[in-house]
């Protein structure tokens, strides 16, 4: 007769191997489909790179250029840029993959739950990305270039220290605009409530100081641009929070994990 000890050892041995397989699946499938769409956009890399060049040029004094200091940098730097378009794109395909993978382990009202906010996350991202490149870009660069002004110092970068802040500047303004998500998760998970996210709303402002501080060009004006928006997404979080978790009945948990 065998051991039923080392049956069931055996069994939860399988069962981690074939996770793994499945994990190592879902990889390959979301790295295929950022692939993809890589090759599909390579071909217009430069006019990529052009665009999100865009806020820079604009504000360059009359005929100023981007420098190169790299010998690759101006092959490997569109293609950078590129990656980073086609990833955007494909997101939505690599969060499926995500989702398929961890779903089997959720409960039915956790299904729910995930789905939304995984898709209001990604729209909430890009639209901190556009406020980074539509309004937060062309202003910072605007008001650098008042500062060379009165210096006679001639405005210019290289294209790799170009990409290295707006990289910068995309993922600090698109996790920004995560905070609605964060508080919404931070109330339905009965961490925070809305009595208690109001009574540290002083120090989340202090807080929003401070990170745009860190984050953005040693500038009142371009700190502001970062914080205000910060302070304001937090009020919208409460008061999401407040519209949806706030008229949600106290879920109970089922007493046997899902299948």
């Amino acid at each position: 007769m065998s051991d039923p000890q080392q049956t069931q050892t055996e069994g939860t041995e399988e069962t981690f191997i074939s996770h793994l397989v499945e994990l190592r699946d879902r990889i390959i499938r979301a790295g295929i489909a950022v692939i993809v769409v890589f090759i599909g956009l390579v071909y217009w890399a430069p006019d990529i790179f052009r665009l999100l060049a865009r806020p820079l040029m604009q504000n360059l004094p009359k005929d100023g250029k981007m420098i190169v200091t790299d010998v690759t940098g101006s092959f490997f730097v569109p293609m950078k840029v590129t990656m980073m378009v086609a990833f955007v794109i494909a997101l939505p395909i690599v969060l499926y993959q995500i989702w398929a993978f961890v779903a089997p382990g959720l409960y039915q009202h956790e299904k729910k739950l995930v789905v939304p906010l995984v898709g209001s996350s990604y729209v909430l991202f890009l639209c901190g990305m556009a406020f980074a490149y539509f309004v937060v870009f062309p202003t910072i660069f605007r008001v650098m270039a008042h500062y060379n002004a009165p210096l006679g110092a001639e405005m210019t970068t290289d294209i790799d220290n170009y990409l290295s802040f707006v990289l910068t500047m995309f993922i600090a303004f698109g996790v920004t605009f995560e905070v609605p998500i964060v508080v919404v998760l931070l109330v339905r998970m009965n961490l925070l409530t809305i009595k208690k996210l109001k009574e540290i709303r002083p120090y989340v402002i202090v807080g929003a100081f401070v990170i745009s501080a860190v984050v953005t060009p040693p500038d009142v004006f371009s700190q502001l641009i970062l914080a205000i928006p910060l302070i304001v997404l937090y009020e919208a979080g409460i008061i999401a929070a407040r519209l949806i978790v706030g008229k949600q009945p106290a879920v109970v948990e089922e007493a046997s994990p899902p299948n």
